[in-house]
């Protein structure tokens, strides 16, 4: 294939597809779409060809196919990996495997000067070899490290221990750290100044996550929406909500725990992933199945429609303690006018003043959601309207996607 000399060809690594509802996967595929007519820039994306999360390029529109593995979308070439079923060790295959098929299409094709983007640091004890083949082509690598993935409650000791060598190792070979979230930024120097190669500190930037503030398409008469309220037991403005990933450092026991102590006559709606093992010890630790007001309401992966329940929630948690810039954080900032967010680092420096806060003390929520329940109509429109004020002027895809291609851009 012939490409332009004077082209920035940026190879995007670690997202499993284009299109479905995940952090990375969501940021892919708007800095594709924004960047599609750009010619500066020439992405390249690797997408999972098989098992969870895998990329069905069918279910896009304007899809062109080039090839079984191979098609372009959004003006980017994308390219499919096959992964072996093998467990936990599935992630580390497929970006090892993506990288291979990096560093042979910018060989096979002679790209000058191209850029290798990995998102979340998966593969540390491969980083050194990569950074150098990488090198050896003329490239450069970036690095996404993501949030601490060490920390989280989902892995054993052993598996933490991994992820922080691997996180590491992968700062220290790498050519520049974007990280989402200043928070993050600050801890790679505090943990990695001096550690590189050659005991440089790494270099870094902040280029934070984005959000859409349209409106949803659907209004609140609309048929689908009514359904989905009739069908979970729901109304309008009548619930308390939050979305995201069903693990313990999302802080859902805690969030269960203090809604049932409280006294809000509204329901609290949980849509979530299946998780049958965390959902058990919960029902166990808490009894929550005795609390009508509890709902676990199951997936909702129609976009629209979600964006429709995220307005009309009376209020939205967040109790998300690990990671930069949560991409949930900033949706439900641009579309619910009540938030109430778990105090950490975080969180306050995304939100600032236009959301409440609450600690992990026990009763310190319970207190939190009797106050935000006896708020009045005026007090939560204005903290509505200095949440999507904030996200307006530092959260939105145009401006994110901007920053990426200076990013990329900057020594052309």
């Amino acid at each position: 294939m012939q490409y332009k000399k004077d082209v920035q060809h940026v190879f995007l690594v670690g997202a499993k597809s284009l299109g479905a509802y995940g952090g990375y996967e969501t940021f892919i595929y708007k800095l594709t779409e924004y960047h599609q007519n750009n010619k500066n820039i020439k992405y390249h994306v690797a997408c999972k060809a098989n098992g969870d999360g895998c990329m069905d390029e069918t279910k896009e529109q304007g899809v062109v196919k080039i090839s079984d593995n191979e098609f372009e979308f959004h003006n980017a070439h994308c390219f499919k990996i096959h992964v072996p079923q093998i467990g936990a060790a599935q992630a580390i295959y497929y970006d090892v495997a993506a990288l291979n098929a990096c560093c042979k299409y910018i060989k096979n094709n002679r790209i000058a000067n191209p850029i290798v983007y990995i998102m979340a640091c998966r593969i540390g004890p491969f980083a050194r070899y990569f950074y150098k083949k990488i090198h050896n082509l003329g490239g450069k690598v970036f690095l996404n490290p993501d949030g601490h993935e060490w920390l989280r409650a989902k892995w054993s000791p052993m598996i933490r221990k991994y992820w922080k060598i691997s996180e590491q190792m992968m700062v220290k070979y790498s050519d520049l750290s974007i990280c989402d979230s200043v928070n993050i930024e600050k801890y790679i120097h505090e943990s990695y100044d001096g550690k590189g190669i050659k005991g440089r500190s790494p270099k870094t930037t902040f280029i934070a996550y984005g959000a859409d503030l349209t409106l949803s398409k659907l209004t609140d008469s609309d048929e689908k929406l009514l359904n989905w309220y009739q069908e979970k037991g729901l109304a309008k403005k009548d619930y308390y909500l939050v979305v995201g990933r069903f693990v313990p450092e999302n802080s859902f026991e805690i969030m269960i725990r203090e809604f049932m102590k409280s006294n809000s006559k509204r329901d609290f709606a949980i849509i979530k992933n299946v998780n049958e093992k965390f959902l058990n010890e919960l029902e166990q630790k808490l009894q929550f199945k005795q609390d009508r007001r509890i709902k676990f309401v199951g997936t909702v992966y129609d976009q629209e429609l979600l964006k429709k329940i995220r307005e009309n929630a009376y209020a939205y948690f967040h109790g998300h303690t690990v990671g930069g810039t949560n991409p949930s954080l900033i949706e439900a900032l641009g579309s619910t006018d009540l938030n109430l967010l778990v105090n950490v680092g975080f969180n306050k420096e995304v939100a600032e003043d236009s959301a409440l806060y609450w600690s992990r003390e026990e009763g310190n929520l319970a207190n939190l959601i009797n106050k935000a329940d006896s708020m009045s109509e005026n007090e939560i429109k204005q903290l509505g309207k200095k949440a999507k004020k904030r996200v307006a002027e530092e959260y939105t895809w145009e401006r994110i996607c901007k920053l990426y291609e200076q990013c990329f851009c900057e020594d052309k």
